[in-house]
């Protein structure tokens, strides 16, 4: 059986990408005041960066649940016995704590491994598509988790930003 890929979405892996390469993309969720959305499910990139702009709220982002990473991880226990979780920064989200917590709930099904890639959108998506294609080219769990280990300090993000006024609001 092959290996099961799982990201979530701060990866910026567009879902062709994550179909073609068999990645499963977790959601945050992102809230603007009240209203709250499944980011790339229930809410598209475009529609983020507009409300951005036009909204009076600030958005916050909500780590996934336990709940659905055990979901996915069930779902694919049915598909395979090796499970690689790469997720964003753990500095920046409870996102691979809620993996970690989920993993002791499910894996006596499977064998799960959890990495924090301790960076954040194509920095992170770059060493997810190279974790998929190993799986493709034929990698046990082992291998994909060591090459991921590898890649992560060769990894670096570097952003541009029109204003720095969005970055202030952040802290």
């Amino acid at each position: 059986m092959t290996v099961k890929i799982i990201t979530d979405s701060l990866s910026d892996i567009t879902s062709d990408i994550a179909q073609g390469l068999g990645i499963t993309v977790v959601p945050l969720t992102v809230s603007f005041g009240q209203e709250s959305f499944l980011d790339r499910v229930t809410m598209t990139t475009d529609e983020f960066y507009y409300r951005l702009t036009h909204d009076a709220n600030w958005p916050k982002t909500t780590q996934p649940p336990p709940g659905d990473f055990v979901d996915v991880y069930n779902k694919l226990a049915e598909e395979t016995d090796e499970i690689l979780v790469i997720t964003l920064s753990a500095k920046l989200s409870g996102t691979y704590q809620s993996a970690l917590a989920a993993k002791s709930m499910v894996e006596e099904k499977c064998r799960i491994e959890v990495i924090d890639s301790l960076t954040v959108a194509m920095g992170l998506g770059l060493i997810v598509i190279a974790a998929a294609k190993a799986v493709q080219a034929g990698a046990n769990l082992d291998e994909v988790a060591d090459l991921v280990r590898r890649a992560m300090p060769r990894s670096h993000l570097i952003a541009f930003f029109d204003t720095l006024k969005y970055l202030a609001k952040g802290g």
